[in-house]
């Protein structure tokens, strides 16, 4: 185990997402907007009418992921969590329809039904990144 310590907190943000948008582009689109090198997307909730996200399929090595959630029909986000490290974004989230729960990560295009709302907090202090462990894994470490 290791771990990494952000001795201030920066600015906060919460995004507001209207019909059409997308929440790992609009993300995405703050980061590079607002030079966000170090955060933690603290909270998120929406409504979808499109839904794409990804999970481990497999335990062998290398892993597998499969497809998950991506269907074109409402949906309510419950959970909306990950963080953005050294720019770039790492989301997770948990959807419903009126039948069951889908949770995994979030790929592009996952679109915005009727309002989304996310906050994000900035670490600041901190010097880490991702980089890739082995083919398709990716760890933090300091840079």
């Amino acid at each position: 185990m290791d771990y990494y310590t952000s001795e201030r907190i920066g600015r906060t943000f919460i995004l507001k997402l209207v019909q059409g948008d997308c929440i790992r582009e609009s993300i995405e689109k703050l980061v590079e907007k607002e030079q966000i090198r170090n955060a933690v997307i603290v909270s998120g909730i929406a409504t979808l009418d499109r839904s794409r996200m990804h999970m481990i399929s497999t335990t062998d090595h290398p892993m597998d992921v499969s497809i998950v959630g991506q269907m074109d029909t409402p949906l309510e986000v419950a959970s909306i969590d990950g963080l953005i490290v050294d720019g770039m974004v790492h989301i997770h989230m948990v959807t419903a329809d009126k039948d069951r729960a889908y949770g995994g990560h979030v790929l592009e295009r996952c679109r915005i039904l009727y309002l989304g709302e996310i906050v994000i907090q900035e670490l600041l202090g901190l010097d880490i990144v991702r980089r890739e462990v082995e083919p398709g894994i990716f760890h933090i470490s300091e840079r």
